[in-house]
């Protein structure tokens, strides 16, 4: 036996073994999490900055094609045909057929800069199917410019009011529609924007958020869509009064979850400070419960919806279920009728 076949049959061997070792594993107790674990979260995580307060996701598709929906519209005032309508002459978009998906982000300001120079942002992705140059050409009919940000392409326009607003500062809040991959469009400022191209290319997004993706994974199976946020950030840009704000109890965390379908599922969660902040919180909403079943009794379409609201949660956690049947929407729907009958 040579040298090079000593070699290749060492190299089998070890192949050999490897597998033999990883398929016991596989078979006894499993492999690693991180070697078969789905990732939490919509592939479109990749373009969420790290800095990201509040991450949302909806299954448009989903949605738009669920019973509800459809009942929604026998109740919905007259008009919302014609929107969509418009839309898809203007656009060529059918939302019923041609987005999959939303995912939408907000980033706070930097911290240095003032509010001013450099407020919040955020951008919203769309999954779906798209001709790219009708939307390029509606958006140079009202001024557009076309760029490059990394390869990228941008189309940008100025928000000219409030460029007005601040007359004298040289800013205008710069809008941007960007085509960053085939069948995903964003829009955005040109902040968030950047800064999601900056996520995706460099590999540091949202995901090294191990505390919001913590939310992210214990709510997305429950729901076609969600929200994920830190409270206290956007109750500190509010502007809440200063007795208002002080009634809050101090949450850091929300959460927020629903499945549509022929009814309307959901979940609302909020962790906060501490158990003591929680305790206050369920104090406070089940004040809010008791009053609202309270009012509902003279309205019987709405007393099923508001028996279905459940109060619950631990430690510092605290949670609202809910469930609107579809049936609800018939009861609405007789009741206008009845009222308008002459």
């Amino acid at each position: 036996m040579n040298r090079k076949t000593r070699y290749f049959m060492l190299g089998s061997f070890t192949v050999l073994i490897v597998g033999l070792c990883a398929g016991l594993v596989a078979y006894y107790g499993g492999l690693p999490a991180g070697l078969t674990a789905k990732q939490a979260g919509p592939a479109e995580l990749a373009y969420v900055p790290p800095g990201a307060v509040v991450v949302a996701y909806a299954d448009i598709h989903s949605v738009m094609t669920s019973e509800l929906r459809r009942r929604l519209k026998d109740v919905m005032p007259a008009g919302e045909e014609k929107g969509q309508e418009e839309l898809k002459t203007k656009t060529g978009i059918d939302l019923e057929k041609d987005i999959d998906h939303v995912v939408a982000c907000m980033v706070p300001r930097e911290t240095s800069a003032t509010e001013t120079e450099n407020g919040d942002s955020g951008f919203v992705a769309f999954r779906g199917r798209f001709d790219e140059g009708r939307l390029e050409a509606l958006a140079r009919e009202h001024g557009a410019e076309v760029g490059e940000y990394k390869g990228k392409r941008l189309i940008s326009i100025a928000d000219r009011e409030k460029e007005a607003e601040h007359e004298g500062h040289g800013i205008a809040r710069t809008m941007v529609l960007a085509f960053v991959e085939p069948g995903l469009v964003m829009f955005g400022d040109r902040r968030a924007v950047t800064l999601a191209i900056d996520a995706q290319t460099s590999g540091q997004n949202v995901r090294s958020n191990a505390e919001l993706m913590r939310h992210v994974k214990d709510i997305e199976g429950q729901a076609n869509a969600w929200a994920v946020g830190r409270f206290d950030v956007l109750a500190s840009r509010a502007n809440l009064p200063e007795g208002m704000s002080s009634q809050i109890p101090a949450i850091r965390w929300f959460s927020a979850a629903g499945r549509v379908n022929g009814g309307l599922a959901g979940i609302v969660k909020a962790e906060a400070r501490d158990e003591e902040a929680a305790k206050n919180l369920r104090d406070v909403a089940n004040g809010f419960l008791a009053l609202a079943k309270m009012q509902a009794g003279s309205r019987p379409e709405f007393q099923s919806a508001m028996q279905s609201l459940t109060l619950g949660g631990t430690g510092k956690t605290v949670e609202l279920s809910f469930s609107v049947p579809v049936e609800l929407l018939d009861a609405i729907k007789a009741a206008r009728e009845l009222k308008i009958a002459p």
